[in-house]
């Protein structure tokens, strides 16, 4: 099978990275990849987000399945792009429609249906700039800290949480006239859950699904969880405290009913899903959903799964993925991200990394944001490579990523020292 994935990032690394130890694959395209992706199959310069562009490269290379990594081809409507089109439709493309994808681009329809199927989240509502005042006085109402979510899409960067309540006016006020542009138009203020976060992910053909490796990912920049929100620091999985009782307690309350809820409404969903869970003192609430594989989180998932990933997507494609099972590696998977100076502000590009040969045993690097310019490795985002590795334990597992991390380096290499500090 001819397989293209979409995306450009450590998630589409890690995933490539593991349809290529399929023995259902024939030839890998990744679009439009980096300089990791490279070594596991053709890199095509295209954006994903051109859907005509990624049609020609479907039907000139004779793809059979595309996996979509990143959520804005997801949003504006990929899916229905290959479903409504003749000579794609045949294409199996694993991502939900347009209109399911809307549970990760539109926080107000997300909550609406998390509320309309009792699945357990924190109270809320929504405002425009039309109605400032009232969002004054649902912040009058409720308890600091206060949350504040773009409505749209921001890049996991639209939440702010803030704990003077005149800030949280100001900071409102601020979103609203277009601080996130389009994406916090509507904001939704909701109240602030206490506990620790973790994320839950299935795969899914809609009715029926397999649960992955659980993962905690650090989204601040600052150790201790301080500075501003990242794409993603480093993760864990599995989750100490996500014990079998806590996990059958998300899957009876939040997954079951997410999945109803999508048959229910008959929303066309093929693929991943990505809960965004607080544990407050053992009961888990949606912060939010996803509709595909969290980063840096899937640089962890990946390495945990035995089973073979493009058995898996074929059988998302094609409804059938109750005659499926899933197979985890009960070791523990960590991964470190390095990111440039700078990050999440502004940064440069293009600084030359160098990578020693003698890595640890059991490490794996996921490139997110690096090219190959004349044979020569360099920087081509904040985020720079994921180092993941394997360890019979946290501490063992963290050891190797840190002791791999020492060993790659460009000008302004930044990363949290602490990962893992909170389990």
């Amino acid at each position: 099978m001819n397989v293209l994935v979409l995306g450009s990032g450590g998630r589409e690394h890690a995933i490539a990275w593991k349809i290529k130890q399929s023995n259902l694959l024939d030839n890998l395209y990744i679009a439009p990849g980096n300089a990791g992706t490279y070594q596991l199959g053709a890199n095509i310069a295209i954006s994903p987000d051109d859907f005509d562009a990624v049609k020609k490269v479907v039907l000139e290379n004779n793809i059979e399945l595309v996996l979509v990594g990143p959520e804005a081809p997801l949003v504006k409507g990929i899916y229905d792009y290959f479903k409504n089109d003749n000579e794609l439709n045949k294409v199996k493309l694993v991502g939900p429609s347009k209109h399911a994808a809307q549970l990760e681009g539109s926080k107000e329809f997300a909550k609406d249906f998390m509320q309309k199927y009792n699945i357990p989240t924190a109270k809320y509502k929504s405002f425009t700039l039309e109605n400032l005042e009232e969002a004054y006085t649902f912040l009058d109402n409720l308890q600091a800290p206060y949350v504040l979510k773009a409505d749209g899409m921001s890049t996991g960067k639209g939440v702010i949480i803030e704990n003077d309540l005149a800030k949280a006016k100001v900071q409102i006020k601020e979103m609203l006239e277009g601080q996130f542009g389009d994406a916090s138009r509507k904001v939704v203020v909701e109240e602030f859950l206490s506990g620790i976060e973790l994320s839950v992910f299935v795969l899914t053909d809609g009715e029926n699904y397999v649960l992955l490796p659980e993962a905690k990912d650090y989204k601040r920049i600052g150790e201790g969880d301080t500075g501003p929100n990242t794409g993603g620091m480093g993760a864990i999985s599995p989750v100490p405290f996500a014990n079998k009782q806590f996990l059958q307690i998300v899957e009876e309350k939040i997954i079951k009913p997410t999945i109803e809820g999508i048959k229910s409404e008959n929303i066309d969903y093929k693929g991943f899903i990505f809960f965004g869970l607080m544990n407050k003192n053992g009961a888990p609430y949606v912060i939010e959903y996803n509709v595909r594989m969290g980063d840096p989180e899937t640089e962890v998932v990946m390495p945990r799964i035995k089973s073979d990933l493009l058995d898996l997507l074929i059988a998302t494609a094609d409804n059938n993925l109750s005659n499926k099972t899933i197979e985890i590696d009960k070791r523990t998977a960590s991964t470190i991200m390095l990111v440039s100076e700078g990050y999440p502000g502004s940064y440069e590009k293009s600084k030359q990394i160098s990578i020693d040969e003698n890595l640890p045993e059991n490490t794996l690097l996921f490139h997110a944001g690096t090219k190959s310019v004349n044979n020569h490795l360099l920087t081509n985002g904040g985020r720079v490579i994921a180092v993941s590795a394997y360890g019979e334990n946290i501490k063992m597992a963290l050891k190797k990523s840190y002791q791999a991390a020492e060993k790659i380096n460009f000008k302004g290499k930044n990363y949290r020292k602490d990962i893992g500090f909170d389990l």
